[in-house]
C-alpha cells in the first residue's frame, strides 16, 4: 500500500482544504460495516473542484502506469469509484466498466455494467478503502468473468490491518494516493485537529471494530 510522499501530502492538503474530512468525536459516524468512527472521509467532494479533480486523476494515472503497466479496461467500484474511474479511463482512452456490491435486483440483474471479456486485464479504481470488503467484492466479480485484475488504485486508505490482510490473501496489489497517517499529520500541522484529538483518533485506529461500543 505504498504511495508517493509528495503526492500523498498534496492530496491530504486538498482533502482538508475542501473539508472532505469530517471529525466528530462526541457524535461518531456509523459506517456501512457497522463500525463507529470519529472521522469520515468524503472524497466525492473532490469532483466539485476541477483543479483537485484533475490532479487526482493524473496521480491515479501515474500509479497505473508505474505499478500496473498498460491495462485494457478501467473499472470503478460503485458508487464513489465510478466518476474517478471514468476520468481515468477517458484520459487513457480505455474502455470503462463499473461494479456494484451485488447483483442488481431488477432488469438484467447485472453486477457489472459495461462490456468485459475473459482474459482482458483490468485496473480497479476506488475512492477509499476501509475494511476492504466492498472493494474486494468488486475484484472478485471481475475475476469471475475471467478477466485479470492487475491491482487497485485508490485515493485514500485508513490502513487497517484487516484490509491489508484481505488484499494480501486476494493477491491484489493496492496502491493509494494518501493514507490515514499522512492525513492526520497534515490535519495536525494545519490546525484542523488538536493534539488532544490525537488520543481519540489513535485509540480508534488501534481497535476500530470495538471503538465506541
Amino acid at each position: 500500500m505504498k504511495n508517493n510522499k509528495e503526492s500523498s501530502l498534496k492530496v491530504s492538503e486538498y482533502l482538508l482544504q475542501i473539508k472532505a474530512i469530517k471529525l466528530n468525536i462526541t457524535n461518531p459516524f456509523t459506517w456501512a460495516s457497522g463500525w463507529k468512527s470519529p472521522i469520515y472521509c468524503d472524497n466525492r467532494k473532490t469532483l466539485s473542484f476541477p483543479q483537485i479533480r484533475n490532479y487526482i486523476r493524473d496521480e491515479l494515472i501515474k500509479i497505473i502506469r508505474d505499478e500496473f503497466g498498460e491495462p485494457e479496461i478501467i473499472a470503478g467500484v460503485a458508487t464513489a469509484g465510478i466518476p474517478q474511474g471514468i476520468l481515468v479511463a477517458q484520459d487513457l482512452g480505455l474502455p470503462f466498466i463499473y461494479v456494484r456490491s451485488e447483483d442488481k435486483k431488477h432488469g438484467l440483474e447485472n453486477q457489472i455494467e459495461g462490456v468485459i471479456e475473459s482474459g482482458k486485464s483490468v485496473v480497479v479504481i476506488e475512492d477509499l478503502v476501509s475494511t476492504g470488503r466492498s472493494s474486494l467484492n468488486a475484484v472478485e466479480a471481475i475475476q469471475k468473468k475471467g478477466a485479470i485484475v492487475k491491482g487497485m488504485a485508490a485515493i485514500f486508505t485508513y490502513g487497517f490491518k484487516t484490509a491489508s490482510d484481505k488484499f494480501n490473501k486476494a493477491k491484489c496489489p493496492l496502491i493509494t494516493l494518501t493514507d490515514y497517517d499522512c492525513l492526520i499529520n497534515q490535519a495536525l500541522n494545519s490546525g484542523y485537529i488538536k493534539d488532544t484529538d490525537l488520543i481519540t483518533l489513535n485509540e480508534w485506529r488501534e481497535c476500530p471494530e470495538k471503538w465506541g461500543i
